[in-house]
């Protein structure tokens, strides 16, 4: 008997584990019915460095500014900002890739990042399709 419940314990997990490894999933909620897709959430906090002269801040900004618009033309980021009045959180970036390491990768070459004036902090955020901000 034990030995059957750990298999369906196995058996279960092995499912769920596969559900949760795609990106996109239905939910019923009454008569409606949601396609979820799960996207890479990055917090850009300060990072360690933060003494750069105006100038070379300046300099980093743009080149910050450059790297997210040229992510942008990709598709796969389809979401940026700065926090108003965010202290050490700065900002946001939503990637629409298949994983955090790929989004990491992505935004790891950010002058921001490079410099160390920002730091990455990402996990995986759930949605649903096609959700537009007003």
């Amino acid at each position: 008997m034990i030995y059957k419940i750990l298999l369906l314990c196995l058996i279960a997990s092995a499912i769920s584990q596969e559900a949760f490894s795609q990106r996109e999933f239905k939910m019923q909620e009454g008569d409606t019915t949601y396609v979820m897709k799960r996207y890479v959430f990055m917090l850009l906090n300060e990072g360690p460095k933060r003494d750069q002269d105006s100038v070379t801040s300046a300099k980093i900004q743009e080149g910050h500014m450059k790297h997210i618009n040229e992510m942008a033309a990709t598709g796969k980021m389809v979401v940026a900002g700065p926090f108003e009045k965010g202290g050490k959180h700065r900002g946001i970036l939503i990637f629409d890739v298949d994983s955090i390491s790929q989004a990491i990768r992505m935004e790891s070459t950010d002058p921001a990042v490079v410099s160390g004036r920002l730091e990455m902090q990402a996990i995986y955020w759930w949605t649903a399709k096609g959700s537009k901000m007003p």
